[in-house]
């Protein structure tokens, strides 16, 4: 009689669930009231550069406001129609949310270290958190095209070339541009109000220091096509001739 033995199904490994830290850089929309005015100058903003805030991590600062819950929910929903998708919220009492809401964060800081570039992508090049003692400056050697973007949080910016029109340069300290610049640049991102821009010709859909701004429609047409720095006095964005 042959005796048949039993066949073990092969035991697979399983394999151990991976979490990785990563960092991204969010955006903080505070919003002031009267909110129906601050939502008009949103959208003048998003006018001049659509698409800003499209796949970006935005958190709504609301230590300015006293909104209830069903008030946060309605700003949060006119957002959304303006491709906002808000991921957490800061500044307000845990009593004005409900579970339906994005969560309350804490933690957070408008600046931190250094930073290092990663490589660049065709469409977009951004620059995140990185071990200390690594510089605080970034040079750009080539031209910024249209629809790329050069974030780097914390520190300056220089553009050897030029920036056209579609592109952006973002900086937590100052902006240098050697060429024309005819896209946007916002320097004094994560809060620095000394921070200024600098260009060599100026072509630009928006100019912005530490969330102030204005458009191209809002500068005087005599500084159009000239070298210029823009800074903030008083908490008024002042754009000037460079002699």
């Amino acid at each position: 009689m042959t005796s048949v033995s039993a066949v073990q199904p092969q035991q697979q490994t399983r394999q151990s669930i991976r979490f990785r830290g990563r960092s991204f850089i969010a955006f903080a929309l505070s919003p002031e009231p009267p909110i129906a005015d601050w939502l008009v100058e949103l959208d003048k903003w998003t006018k001049t550069s659509p698409g800003f805030f499209v796949g970006r991590p935005v958190v709504l600062d609301l230590a300015a406001t006293t909104l209830s819950a069903s008030g946060i929910a309605h700003l949060i929903s006119e957002l959304g129609e303006r491709d906002i998708r808000i991921m957490g919220i800061e500044g307000a009492d845990p009593a004005q949310l409900d579970p339906s809401l994005p969560p309350l964060l804490t933690g957070g800081r408008s600046a931190a270290g250094g930073a290092a570039s990663e490589a660049p992508s065709p469409d977009k090049v951004e620059v995140g958190p990185a071990p200390r003692q690594e510089p605080t400056s970034l040079l750009v050697e080539t031209p910024i095209r249209s629809g790329q973007s050069v974030i780097f949080p914390y520190g300056d910016v220089t553009v050897v070339g030029s920036v056209a029109s579609g592109a952006e340069v973002v900086a937590g300290g100052s902006i240098h541009i050697h060429g024309a610049l005819r896209g946007r640049a916002m320097a004094g991102s994560m809060g620095n109000a000394s921070a200024r821009i600098f260009c060599r010709k100026n072509e630009a859909e928006l100019l912005a220091i530490d969330g102030y701004f204005q458009t191209a429609e809002d500068m005087d047409p005599k500084l159009r096509s000239q070298a210029v720095q823009a800074l903030l006095e008083d908490g008024v964005l002042s754009i000037a001739a460079l002699d």
